[in-house]
């Protein structure tokens, strides 16, 4: 069977890829946001995956206002990076695991999620920024899987139903007859809020609370409504949902291999946890 070997968080702001491209890592701005990444590489160098399942939102590459689904599962050979408009190159193409997309599928509409599946799937950068911030040469030594959670439009999956959702992978990819080694992503915020009155927003006491809660308390944040979260953490706050699914696809409490946090970075609390089962 599959062995899920460690959780990974991490915020996908589109600026970051700008500062690559820029090559400033190291200016005051961007050092403490990317000196937090060599402990992950190190760790993931050791931990050798050989899957990453992402669990991120889209923002509009593949589904818009108009058509906006709650939960979508990419099932294809490989998926490409798209040319967005922010402004960041285009990194190269990613392979698929289509033997684990289809299982998954299978999983979630057994457990009646019942997904949009997507045999054709543009990828931006809440999946790509991540992995390129995890493997810089860009030689993607994993295949991949995209899961992407509506943190967009209404109405919105609450964060017990995304917790579920969490479950219902980590139950799926244990079950997976294959002897990979699997790592799950949750990408995006934390408290940020890009537009309105609140613009600017960040709710660090709420940031660090949700961070203690992903190492021994998975659940804690199901408590809250979307409004809730959203007071506490802005609208694109609500991106703490991948992270709540993602973390709960391993049942329990996880040892902390590394964490960071940073503000602001383009106007949001940029956070990084890495965690892999105690």
């Amino acid at each position: 069977m599959a062995e899920i070997a460690g959780v990974l968080m991490m915020s996908h702001v589109p600026a970051i890829g700008g500062a690559i491209a820029k090559g400033v890592q190291q200016e005051p701005y961007w050092k403490p946001f990317f000196d937090g990444f060599p402990p992950v590489r190190d760790w993931l160098a050791q931990a050798k995956p050989d899957v990453a399942v992402m669990v991120y939102n889209d923002h509009g590459l593949n589904f818009f206002l108009d058509k906006m689904p709650t939960f979508a599962l990419g099932v294809a050979p490989q998926y490409q990076n798209a040319d967005e408009g922010w402004g960041i190159p285009v990194v190269p193409p990613f392979e698929g695991d289509e033997d684990l997309s289809w299982h998954l599928l299978e999983s979630l509409v057994d457990a009646e999620f019942d997904p949009v599946s997507c045999q054709e799937m543009a990828v931006d950068h809440a999946f790509t920024l991540p992995l390129q911030l995890c493997w810089p040469d860009m030689k993607w030594p994993v295949r991949t899987v995209p899961v992407v959670v509506n943190t967009v439009q209404y109405p919105m999956p609450s964060a017990a139903r995304c917790a579920k959702l969490g479950r219902t992978i980590g139950d799926a990819i244990r079950a997976w007859d294959s002897d990979a080694r699997v790592v799950v992503f949750g990408t995006g915020g934390l408290s940020h809020q890009l537009e309105g009155e609140r613009a600017g927003f960040i709710n660090k006491p709420f940031d660090e609370k949700f961070m203690a809660s992903m190492v021994d308390d998975p659940e804690w944040a199901t408590q809250f409504s979307i409004h809730d979260i959203i007071e506490k953490t802005g609208t694109q706050g609500l991106e703490l949902l991948n992270w709540l699914a993602a973390r709960n696809t391993v049942p329990g409490t996880m040892r902390t291999v590394h964490s960071n946090y940073h503000i602001p970075i383009s106007n949001t609390a940029s956070a990084l946890m890495a965690l892999e089962p105690a």
